[in-house]
């Protein structure tokens, strides 16, 4: 049985102090403990998130990081530098970074064989786009990017790996992805992991949905069986949003 994993990704969200009284107000709250959850806070605000996080069950990451352990790399985050402040996951591959930073797959796969290196959870996203879906490219892109990215990850690694679906071609277009859309897309993502890695893993690895997931559709998304969890945006931005996503059993 694969553990349910819910993880807020705040973007360019919350500076210091607001994050401050986020992350207080998440300690303090009633959160299912059979469910894993954590907070991908920007850059500024990890210190923070290690010192009000620590002794909860409440995990934390990074949204980004190069590959290399040090060097001159302005403006970058080392694996290391996420070891010391005992980081748990990092995002990798997300849309905004391959849109807007132009991250290409090779760069990506460098990336998740650093952070398996070091121990840290790697979060890789993976999409397509409208067009590719309305050419009917959405499952050979998608498969394109699960080999390219996870080149080279051990058998013994892959279900260290949270593998997270982002239906960009239903975010800002006025498209809507429904969860039998979600499913799918998740399914053929644990069909793929089978196919290279073996049944074992494809039970063991869990896959979230990175859509649009709320408090209003959160059980019926993960009622599925192959949604494991959530990458959530903006509801992962207000508490009382977060604690309905973490206890959606209750």
């Amino acid at each position: 049985m694969r553990t349910p994993v819910i993880i807020g990704n705040w973007k360019m969200n919350l500076a210091p102090s607001e994050a401050k009284a986020l992350l207080r107000e998440l300690r303090e709250l009633d959160l299912d403990q059979s469910v894993e959850k954590g907070v991908c806070v920007p850059a500024i605000d990890l210190l923070i998130a290690e010192d009000i996080l620590k002794d909860s069950d409440i995990k934390f990451g990074a949204q980004n990081m190069y590959f290399e352990e040090s060097g001159a790399y302005t403006g970058e985050i080392s694996p290391t530098m996420l070891n010391d402040i005992k980081a748990d996951y990092v995002i990798l591959g997300h849309s905004e970074r391959r849109e807007y930073f132009k991250e290409d797959d090779e760069l990506i796969n460098k990336k998740v064989l650093s952070a398996l290196e070091h121990d840290i959870i790697p979060i890789l996203c993976v999409g397509e786009t409208l067009e590719e879906r309305e050419s009917n490219k959405e499952e050979e892109k998608v498969r394109n990017q699960l080999e390219k990215d996870l080149k080279d990850v051990k058998d013994s690694d892959i279900e260290k790996v949270i593998i997270a679906y982002e239906p960009i071609w239903a975010i800002g277009t006025g498209k809507t992805a429904s969860s039998d859309d979600a499913d799918c897309m998740c399914k053929f993502i644990r069909d793929y992991i089978k196919k290279v890695y073996g049944e074992d893993y494809s039970e063991k690895i869990r896959i979230q949905y990175g859509g649009s997931m709320k408090p209003k559709n959160v059980k019926e998304l993960l009622a599925k069986e192959n949604i494991d969890g959530g990458l959530i945006g903006g509801a992962s931005l207000k508490a009382s949003d977060f604690e309905q996503l973490i206890n959606y059993k209750k």
